[in-house]
C-alpha cells in the first residue's frame, strides 16, 4: 500500500479475499485500520474473532448482522460495535453489502497480501435461520 495521507479510490488500498463472496480493499497506519469489504447476494456468514475491536458500517445494500448469537437485520447507514474477541458474522440475501470496517489495532494478517479471515472460527455459533 501507498505510504500517503490521501487516497482517490479504494482501487489503491491492499486488496484481500475473505471468503467465499467476500473481498475487500484495506489500508492501514500504526495505529488504526480501514476495510471497505464487498459481498456479494446470498453470502454465508463464518462466525468468527479477532483480538482487534472492531466498528462496522453499512454503505451501501442490506445484510443480517451476526454476533454473539443475536441476529439483526441492517439497512445502508446503520453502524455496530464489536468488542474484541466477540463472535460475528455477516449474511446477505438478495442483494449483497458494501461495509466499511475500522479496526483497532490493524489486524497484523491484513497488512500483507492474502486470503482467508485469519481470525478463530466459532461454528458453535452457527447463524440461526
Amino acid at each position: 500500500m501507498e505510504n500517503k495521507w490521501y487516497y482517490r479510490s479504494q482501487d489503491r488500498g491492499l486488496e484481500r479475499k475473505l471468503a467465499q463472496g467476500i473481498k475487500t480493499r484495506v489500508f492501514f497506519s500504526d495505529s488504526l485500520m480501514l476495510s471497505v469489504a464487498d459481498i456479494d447476494p446470498h453470502t454465508e456468514p463464518s462466525i468468527h474473532s479477532h483480538p482487534e475491536e472492531q466498528w462496522g458500517y453499512l454503505l451501501e445494500g442490506e445484510c443480517v448482522r451476526i454476533q454473539d448469537g443475536e441476529e439483526v437485520k441492517m439497512k445502508k447507514g446503520d453502524f455496530w460495535r464489536t468488542p474484541a474477541n466477540t463472535p460475528h458474522g455477516v449474511r446477505t440475501g438478495e442483494i449483497g453489502a458494501k461495509i466499511l470496517d475500522i479496526f483497532n489495532p490493524p489486524r497484523h494478517a491484513y497488512t500483507k497480501p492474502g486470503e482467508g479471515l485469519a481470525a478463530t472460527q466459532h461454528p458453535h455459533f452457527a447463524p440461526k435461520r
